[in-house]
This record gives structure tokens, C-alpha cells and sequence, in this order.
């Protein structure tokens, strides 16, 4: 059996989803197709919840789509009457010349942000529940929050489907290949063809895009909730921040505890990379926990024992910056992927992007950064 659409959109996670409910609501005709159940927890858009940020340690260009970002999820939330984002203060911390600081002070700089400079006996102060040494520097912005990672998702798919979409969940995609009236897409289940075809597979990026001349590796990662016992006030939202500490050789990142399961703490990078997702153990092990205890000990002494763990992974670019553009050899074709850990945040944004690609072959947002030939250009003398 063979159907047509206007848009195909291969992967329905945190990027998938997003394109196409923004396609849906342009009133092209779309298709999803997703490989898992709807969100599943096989990929990188799970975990109950997301850091949102504007202050954006990884480059200035990331700011105008962050904040666009922010419009984005607050219009979802008032389109289905649910509550996504939550804003929540954001922790900056390093040493003296700490790369993540720095990049934050950049984006500060260069868009003239609301922030402020702690060293780390302020920060101990304000927030007891840290243990920074006194030389430490912190950069403390207010906006910032956590998105619920899941329900995010929940949300554009739903749209999407009020908006005409069709959602096909638990059909893996075999193939796919250019054809001359578009693009044509084999499942286990049929045959599809469409005009355009967006690729937001995540991890299996790997696999799918190998041709796009974009080294993309996967890294597993472990997130991490700890009992807070009697401590509990100190881990509020009012009075504890999400907070990103480059602190040497192992940065690592949390968020405040908002249910039972505690405070919600993991390691960013560190882990090896793998060539595609078939090599990642989805079984939580002694030695993630073991990992993290250390930094836990010395920066948030006092944490009681894990509650609660998940697996998760990033897909990592050499830059770790994402890609987003049309596919090289085919401009029928956009691609999404290597977000590298830092990307779901963007999603409400970036199914935007994929949608004016799909349609126009480009965007008013700039994404310049994010494009694929970045890798395969020769270098400058």
C-alpha cells in the first residue's frame, strides 16, 4: 500500500514532534513515523525534565532561538492548557577561567542580559545547600526554567494530530531514497511518498544520515535522583537553582527536587563514544552512580542515597553544536540532529526552522552555526 503526503517526518521525539505540529498547523499534510511507542524512553526526549536557558554558555547565536524558544513553549501551553515550563533561577559555576562561565558572560555581553557575578562564597550563601570553594565564580540568570520533558512532547503530538497529522507509532523506518516525484519511504508496514522528508532521528541519526558527511557519534548517559531526607527545604525551587558547575575534568548539571524522587543530578559528557545506538546498555549500573558520588560529595555534600535512575543519550557532533539544514545531496530532504545534549530545550523553536526548510528551502532564524557542510569545508588558512 503507497500514500502520499506533503511532508514526511522521520522520528516523532522532541525535534519530530515539534515539525510536525508546525506543519500540520501551516496545513500541509503530514505523516510521523516513530520507530518506539509514543513518548518512549529509547532516545534523548525523556527524564521528566529539561533545563531551558538563556544565557547560552555554547555560543551567542544560541540566544535569539532560545528565546524564541520561550515564546514557543509558553504558546503551547496556553494552545492545550497545560503546564510545561517552569521558570527557575540558573547556576552558572567554575573555577577562575572556567570555559562554560565564560561563554555565558559572552552571551551576556553580546545581548545585553540580565545576570549576576557571585564568587563561591556567595553562591554557598545564598544556596547552602552548595559547597563551592571561595575562588569559584557563578553567573546567576532568572531566565531560565525546566520544561517537562515528556508532556512537551505529548503536547506537540497531540497538536499535530488536532492539526491533521497522521502519527504512526511502533513502524521503524527500512529506507528511504529520492525518487523523482519526491522522496519515497519504506516501513515493515508500506510504502510512502511526499514531496519533502525531514529526518529527526536522534541517535539513529547515525545510521539514517551517514551520508550527509557529518561525523555523529552516541554517548550514553545516566540521569540520577537523590533522597534529600530532611534536607528537603533547601532543594526548593525558592531556594535552590538549576545549576551547570564546570568543575575540572567532570561537569556535571541538576535541578531543583519538585517530587518525592529528589534532586535530579547528572554528569554532562565524560562517557565514551559509541558509532550508533545499538552499543548503548539501557541497564543503570553501580559505576554510574559511583561516577557522580565524588562530585556530588565535595559540591552538594550531605545527598542520602539514589532514589531513582534513567538512561538516556546524547548524539554528539565534533563541536557538540547541532545541525540543522537541508540534506547535501538532496533539497527535498532537512536534517536534524546531533543536538549533542544541550537541544531539547529548542525543540518548540527548531520544529519552526524544520517547517520554513521544508517548505522555502530556508528561515528567518539565523543557522548559520548549524550547517552540515561546517565539516567538510576545508580549512582556512
Amino acid at each position: 500500500m503507497s500514500q502520499s503526503f506533503d511532508v514526511i517526518v522521520l522520528g516523532a521525539g522532541g525535534m519530530g514532534s515539534a515539525a510536525c505540529f508546525e506543519l500540520a498547523r501551516r496545513g500541509l499534510k503530514v505523516l510521523g513515523l516513530e520507530q518506539f511507542a509514543l513518548v518512549h524512553d529509547r532516545g534523548s526526549s525523556h527524564g521528566h525534565t529539561r533545563i531551558i536557558r538563556t544565557a547560552y554558555a555554547e555560543h551567542p547565536a544560541y540566544v535569539p532561538l532560545a528565546r524564541r524558544a520561550f515564546e514557543r513553549w509558553y504558546e503551547l501551553e496556553q494552545l492545550t492548557e497545560q503546564h510545561l515550563l517552569t521558570e527557575c533561577e540558573c547556576l552558572n559555576a567554575g573555577p577562575p577561567g572556567s570555559e562554560h562561565v565564560e561563554g555565558v558572560r559572552a552571551s551576556v555581553r553580546t545581548h545585553n542580559l540580565v545576570a549576576e557575578e557571585l564568587n563561591g562564597a556567595e553562591i554557598n550563601r545564598r544556596y547552602p545547600a552548595f559547597r563551592f570553594p571561595a575562588e569559584y565564580r557563578g553567573v546567576v540568570e532568572r531566565a531560565a526554567g525546566f520544561l517537562y520533558v515528556e508532556e512537551c512532547v505529548r503536547a506537540h503530538l497531540d497538536m499535530a494530530v488536532e492539526c491533521g497529522a497522521e502519527i504512526r507509532a511502533e513502524e521503524p523506518v527500512r529506507a528511504w531514497k529520492v525518487t523523482g516525484s519526491g522522496i519515497e519511504v519504506t516501513t515493515d508496514r508500506g510504502t510512502y511518498h511526499a514531496a519533502k522528508l525531514i529526518v529527526t532521528a536522534g541517535a539513529w541519526a547515525t545510521k539514517l544520515l551517514a551520508d550527509i558527511g557529518v561525523p555523529l557519534r552516541v554517548m550514553r548517559q545516566t540521569l540520577l535522583w537523590f533522597d534529600i531526607g530532611s534536607r528537603a527545604p533547601l532543594f526548593r525551587r525558592d531556594t535552590f537553582p538549576l545549576f551547570i558547575a564546570d568543575v575540572p575534568g567532570a561537569p556535571f548539571y541538576g535541578l531543583p527536587a519538585i517530587d518525592p524522587n529528589g534532586l535530579k543530578v547528572a554528569r554532562h559528557y565524560g562517557a565514551p563514544e559509541l558509532p550508533n545506538p545499538d552499543g548503548v546498555d539501557w541497564n543503570l549500573a553501580d559505576a554510574d552512580v559511583s561516577a557522580l558520588r565524588p562530585l556530588i560529595d565535595e559540591f552538594l555534600p550531605g545527598l542520602g542515597t539514589l532514589k531513582k535512575g534513567q538512561v538516556c543519550m546524547y548524539t554528539v557532533t565534533p563541536d557538540r553544536h547541532f545541525v540543522i539544514d537541508t540534506h547535501p545531496d538532496s533539497p527535498h530532504v532537512v536534517v536534524a540532529c546531533g543536538f549533542s545534549g544541550h537541544g531539547f530545550k529548542f525543540a518548540s523553536a527548531v520544529g519552526e526552522v524544520l517547517a520554513d526548510l521544508a517548505q522555502t528551502g530556508c528561515t528567518k532564524h539565523d543557522i548559520t552555526l548549524f550547517r552540515a557542510g561546517r565539516f567538510s569545508e576545508p580549512a582556512r588558512g
